[in-house]
């Protein structure tokens, strides 16, 4: 994956139908930072704020064809809240591994990757499991999710 980095942008910048991107997938989302980025030749904003509830949740939209759509919804849960599935397929491939930090992120097509984050070698944050979950089956993937 080639990336340009993320870039912090104002919302004041953000193009108007990048946050009705967001608005439209989540009534009552109020946007707090941004941030932007090429991805593989592709544009796409990273929109974080709350939705009406006080909940945080990240918008991860991407230009196609001239237009912006949304293509993954973000927000961390706690690993018991992840489906009966996706926590014993994560035990599966590593029964020694406990998550500290867990994102739930939802794609445009209704797959939803669980990005597990957990200590390694005496770092924190140093691994990264993803599991894909699609409603009945949960896998480990080998690869990172492309969005």
């Amino acid at each position: 994956m080639t990336t340009s980095g993320k870039r912090a942008v104002a919302l004041a910048d953000l193009p108007a139908e990048v946050l009705a991107a967001a608005t439209a997938a989540r009534p009552g989302f109020t946007p707090a930072e941004a941030e932007a980025e090429t991805r593989d030749g592709r544009r796409y904003f990273d929109v974080e704020g709350r939705l009406a509830d006080g909940s945080e949740i990240e918008f991860d939209i991407m230009e196609e064809g001239g237009r912006w759509r949304v293509v993954e919804i973000q927000r961390d849960i706690a690993f018991a809240a992840a489906p009966a599935a996706v926590r014993a397929a994560a035990s599966a491939h590593d029964p020694a591994f406990v998550p500290t930090r867990v994102i739930e992120s939802v794609q445009a097509d209704g797959l939803v990757i669980y990005e597990l984050f957990g200590p390694a070698g005496g770092n924190p944050a140093g691994r990264k499991v993803e599991i894909k979950w699609d409603g009945t089956r949960a896998e480990v993937l080998q690869q990172e999710w492309a969005h």
